[in-house]
């Protein structure tokens, strides 16, 4: 460098506060391969008929629901779930604006659409959507691989009301109105109406209460009682009645395949949540959401109340039945899917079960096989005689059948078999701890269905089914929940979370799509 030369430093020239002639065309500011021109291509393919059905003639103008529709899956698909700030991004951001058309609805309007306009019609969308991308031969509808996890309730997590809890203060209920009775008899028998004791009554309710109360401090009206007794009555008087009506209202809305509610969103229920790996956790008010995959895509969602994954698949089956007029022809599913029910519903449906049963992988190892072989599973069973044979070599007769109702509503048929002598058996101490001659119990269907359930999954084809499952849904959770930061719904009620759940379904398979 030649002395006395100085170095300049250069810089590019900012026109921040010039005008210009023209504003620019957002479409020259949106990449060509852009995820939101996918996002509107896909979606400008799609019927919408039934979503301008929700519109009534007349009025002012609405924004198109075509436009809205975007926003929201194009939101969705960026993590953005709040409709302030999508009603934010309308305003700054280049892509929202593009995809809108430089309209901007503000967040009132978007939740409106969100939580109204969508309840009938996001499902059929996505069914469209999907077909489409089956079109394209990115997944197919015959094989489903199903899976369910558990998503937190837009709801207080310290207002519940509990099945039992409901249970146990109208049992103390009734206990206290029959001691009460018991005493009203030990000094006014003769006054008191039988129809009105306590003891006789299957269930208590307001009513009944009202009634017995009635007849009590009649009959005692003019008795010398304790003062404590009278206390008793004029509390039961003022408060039981109204607190049945509201425990039978309560009752109503947990109904029957529930055991608790958040008084903040009666729909959700108090669940299990895994909050690490190792998890541990806490109950909170959530929804079970079930999905069924092909290639990472969802091809099927449903929301459910359940705190378990057992009584959501016919429901969510049939779901995928309504959307598409038939049925896969096979499911792939964990150990939480195996029950009585489920395989005999499937068997009848003619859909290829590889699910497993709630002791499957434990019996696949050594250890287990060979552990206990005085269970009831190791005994030989003899289908001529219809007889199994003890440990000790003896014949166990058949002694009658009984029909047992599960939760679900769902009668299985349960058979007894008896041991003829088991005095003086040298393996008794290790074979049974009953007092009497051992008695099975055995579930002859059951058994039938697990078998073949078996034998299915030991195939190659049921091995290799086993393993994508795992490879399938579990990664469309974990990239709903952890990458895309979705841990807890925004809307309440069962309605209204569905959408929610069917805009993460579709903002998922957009998303995959344009990867």
């Amino acid at each position: 460098m030649a002395r006395g030369k100085s170095l300049i430093v250069s810089f590019k020239s900012n026109h921040q506060h010039q005008g210009m002639l023209l504003p620019p065309d957002l479409s020259e500011l949106v990449g060509q391969n852009h995820p939101v021109r996918v996002v509107s291509d896909v979606l400008d393919k799609v019927d919408i008929g039934q979503l301008i059905q929700q519109y009534k003639p007349g009025g002012a103008s609405n924004y198109h629901p075509r436009m809205l529709l975007k926003v929201l899956v194009f939101a969705y698909i960026n993590n953005i779930y709040s409709s302030r700030k999508i009603e934010e991004a309308l305003h700054q951001n280049i892509n929202f604006m593009w995809l809108s058309g430089m309209s901007k609805p503000d967040h009132n309007t978007i939740n409106r659409f969100r939580g109204k306009r969508l309840q009938k019609s996001l499902q059929p969308i996505f069914t469209q959507v999907v077909l489409l991308l089956c079109e394209e031969g990115v997944l197919s509808l015959k094989e489903l691989y199903t899976d369910g996890t558990k998503i937190e309730a837009n709801a207080n997590r310290y207002t519940f009301v509990w099945g039992n809890s409901i249970k146990t203060n109208k049992a103390k209920m009734q206990q206290q109105l029959n001691e009460l009775w018991k005493y009203a008899q030990t000094i006014a028998a003769a006054e008191l109406d039988d129809d009105h004791d306590p003891s006789g009554f299957d269930k208590i309710d307001s009513e009944k209460i009202e009634q017995t109360i009635a007849t009590i401090n009649a009959a005692l009206k003019d008795k010398p009682i304790d003062k404590k007794i009278r206390q008793k009555l004029g509390y039961a008087k003022k408060n039981w009645p109204p607190a049945l009506e509201r425990y039978a209202e309560q009752e109503r809305i947990i109904g029957d395949n529930r055991s608790s509610y958040s008084k903040t969103d009666e729909a959700a229920t108090f669940m299990r949540m895994k909050e690490d790996h190792m998890k541990n956790g806490q109950l909170k008010p959530a929804y079970n959401l079930q999905i069924s995959t092909n290639n990472q895509y969802i091809v099927n969602y449903s929301l459910h109340q359940n705190t378990t994954d057992t009584n959501t698949l016919q429901q969510h089956l049939n779901i995928f039945r309504d959307q598409y007029g038939k049925n896969p022809a096979n499911i792939t599913a964990d150990a939480g899917y195996g029950s009585e029910q489920n395989y005999e519903w499937l068997e009848k449906k003619r859909i290829t079960a590889y699910v497993k049963y709630n002791h499957f992988d434990r019996d696949q190892r050594r250890k287990n096989r060979a552990k206990n072989p005085y269970r009831t599973d190791k005994l030989t069973y003899n289908h001529e005689k219809d007889s199994y044979i003890c440990p000790c070599g003896k014949t166990m007769k058949n002694i009658g059948s009984y029909e047992h109702v599960t939760k679900a509503g769902f009668k299985q048929t349960i058979t007894k078999y008896r041991a003829g002598n088991c005095n003086g058996c040298p393996l008794r101490s290790d074979c049974h701890g009953q007092k009497g001659n051992r008695i099975i119990e055995v579930n002859h269907n059951l058994n039938r269905l697990k078998r073949q359930a078996e034998k299915r999954l030991k195939t190659k084809r049921g091995i290799q089914k086993r393993k994508q499952r795992c490879h399938d849904t579990e990664p469309v959770f974990a990239n709903i929940k952890h990458n895309h930061l979705f841990k807890r719904f925004m809307m309440r009620g069962l309605d209204k979370v569905s959408i929610e759940a069917g805009l993460l379904a579709l903002a998922h398979n957009l998303r995959k799509r344009t990867a």
